[in-house]
């Protein structure tokens, strides 16, 4: 096939050997199948911010740092080259965090090398060699689907202890491949000490795993591992393989009776100060 622009780049610096076939086209970027050092591969190429669909939303880019002043002002500012700062810190997310979690053991694509906004990473394949599938392409017996949602409650579990919530995680973002299934498509993955809304993310994660699998399993829609897995973590208890029930009890506290009638007046002072403020002419 003739080679993208995009990619020419990596055929002029060696990087890549020869472009095969495109293999999917998503909401952010394309994706290649190329040979790299003797090595069939597949290669991320992030769309522009103008030409995809997927917004980076606050709640993604909260507490992404950059250490160059300049670009933090002109981010901040939201000019032409702050737009550019703000896509190449989008697209070195998924980097950085497929790199953090290959080497803590996570079930990702193993990374190996990014270069002028393309993303070189092994190609998952399935037990015939051809590129895996999707999760949502494939239906399963009850007995597979509890199976493949074990392995991914605790892939979630690795993730975070590893300290990485994946933040966008469904069955269209997993790949089922020879070995079991793998976790793709990281470039909205939040740092979980550092971002406010980590524990919702990591909430809805798991929720879309249940969701999903309980269609084949139905007793997993009664279960819980969000929350509880939560729990471990913000009490500094989860390790890659804590044991987990799938059920969350939610603290009971005792309802402090004179708290809440002390708000109640408090309310009900700052409204007659209210309208006596009305009513005082000026």
């Amino acid at each position: 096939m003739k080679t993208p622009s995009r990619l020419q780049p990596l055929l002029d610096e060696g990087l890549i050997d020869s472009v095969q076939r495109q293999l999917m086209s998503g909401k952010e970027a394309m994706v290649f199948v190329v040979q790299s050092g003797g090595e069939t591969v597949c290669a991320k190429v992030y769309k522009e911010a103008t030409h995809r669909s997927f917004r980076q939303a606050v709640d993604y880019t909260e507490n992404r740092k950059t250490k160059n002043s300049r670009q933090a002002r002109a981010m901040a500012k939201g000019t032409k080259f702050g737009r550019q700062a703000m896509e190449a810190a989008w697209q070195s997310a998924e980097v950085d965090a497929l790199y953090r979690l290959a080497a803590a053991g996570v079930r990702v694509p193993r990374p190996i090398n990014f270069h002028e906004g393309v993303l070189l990473m092994e190609l998952v394949c399935d037990a015939a060699g051809d590129a895996a599938p999707r999760l949502n392409d494939m239906a399963f017996t009850p007995d597979e689907a509890r199976a493949h949602h074990a392995t991914l409650v605790r892939e979630v579990v690795r993730m975070l202890a590893a300290g990485v919530v994946h933040g966008d995680l469904s069955e269209f973002n997993i790949l089922v491949g020879a070995d079991g299934p793998v976790i793709i498509d990281l470039p909205q993955a939040v740092d979980a000490a550092g971002n406010n809304h980590a524990s919702a993310m990591l909430e809805r994660d798991v929720a879309n795993l249940r969701h999903y699998f309980g269609r084949f399993a139905p007793e997993l829609l009664a279960t819980d591992y969000g929350r509880e897995i939560w729990a471990l973590y913000e009490k500094g208890l989860l390790q890659p393989d804590s044991p987990l029930t799938g059920h969350f009890a939610a603290p009971k506290t005792p309802v402090n009776l004179g708290d809440v009638l002390a708000v109640i007046d408090d309310a009900k002072a700052e409204e007659a100060a209210r309208q006596l403020r009305m009513q005082t002419p000026r």
